[in-house]
């Protein structure tokens, strides 16, 4: 997991495809907010509509390349869970700061991603990383 970690912290804007309530495909900038005890959490807010799609299709895929094009695919199902210490944790990045300022923001939504699998790949022709 330390892998993964390291190659989201990064790359610090990923792209979050989900399916829309409308059944059409919808891909997204989103940050990866950090790992504790295995599990990979991101936040947003309950008034987005990407929270609504979450709520009625939770499968999810995150995917995001570096500099030196290497990428990685995640996928698994989002688990909205109502965790303060991960909230709070989310809140040390500046960004989600600004947009929440505390962890009791009734609009305030934290995400892991349950099964999360994928792999980091790259052109070099070596076999991917697959976790």
């Amino acid at each position: 997991m330390k892998k993964v970690t390291e190659f989201l912290n990064a790359n610090p804007v990923q792209y979050l495809a989900t399916i829309g309530r409308d059944g059409k495909a919808k891909c997204r900038p989103f940050m990866f907010c950090l790992e504790q005890d295995g599990k990979l959490w991101f936040c947003t807010n309950s008034t987005k509509e990407v929270y609504k799609d979450m709520q009625e299709h939770p499968f999810v895929e995150v995917s995001v390349y570096s500099p030196e094009y290497a990428w990685i695919r995640l996928h698994g199902k989002a688990v909205f869970e109502n965790n303060m210490a991960i909230k709070e944790a989310c809140l040390n990045n500046p960004i989600v700061k600004s947009q929440y300022q505390t962890a009791d923001n009734p609009i305030f939504e934290v995400f892991y991603l349950e099964n999360a699998h994928g792999v980091i790949a790259d052109f070099s022709g070596n076999p991917p990383y697959e976790f």
